[in-house]
């Protein structure tokens, strides 16, 4: 594997490994705060960037030693409306710099597994991003948000609200690979 490429697969694991945990902390606040459905919605993400992490990880299993990831981490947790906003700022570092950049250096280096898995995730930060902005607004009101189901792919990580899907719509699994975080 190329040099660049594995090192963005690193940075990329490293990275959703701590949203994968700061999602888990912001949950506990969020349930505390009287926030269940934040709660439920940060745990269903949460649960999404390890399948993330997951997915990357499987990409440098050629790896053995120590190595250093350079990521993006929103730290300075807080109350539940400030941990809505690092998890908006995170997913839009996602989406906007971070995997745009991974996935033309995959491209340009014929990674496709990195490709993939870089894919994979800024598919479903997408989605994650506008469920988070959907909390916040609530929040912003002193409300919990109004949620239903929320299903996570346990292969690629894709998150929806409602029902799973016949088939995943990024990786193509079957309805039986959905996760579902119930109301």
């Amino acid at each position: 594997m190329k040099q660049m490429t594995q090192q963005n697969l690193i940075n990329a694991f490293g990275g959703e490994s701590m949203a994968h945990m700061r999602y888990l902390h912001f949950s506990n606040t969020a349930q505390k705060e009287g926030y269940p459905n934040v709660a439920r919605l940060f745990k269903a993400i949460s649960h999404a960037e390890y399948i993330h992490a997951g997915d990357h990880y499987k990409e440098i299993k050629h790896l053995n030693g120590g190595f250093v990831a350079n990521s993006m981490g929103a730290f300075g947790p807080g109350d539940t409306y400030k941990n809505l906003g690092l998890g908006i700022d995170g997913e839009t570092f996602e989406i906007n710099e971070m995997y745009p950049t991974y996935i033309q250096t995959a491209k340009f280096q014929e990674e496709g597994g990195a490709v993939r898995t870089f894919q994979w995730s800024l598919s479903t930060e997408k989605e994650h991003k506008r469920l988070f902005e959907k909390a916040k607004t609530a929040v912003d009101n002193n409300k919990d948000v109004e949620l239903v189901d929320v299903q996570v792919c346990s292969v690629c990580g894709y998150t929806l609200e409602g029902g799973a899907p016949d088939k995943c719509p990024i990786c193509g699994a079957k309805k039986e690979k959905f996760v579902t975080f119930e109301k």
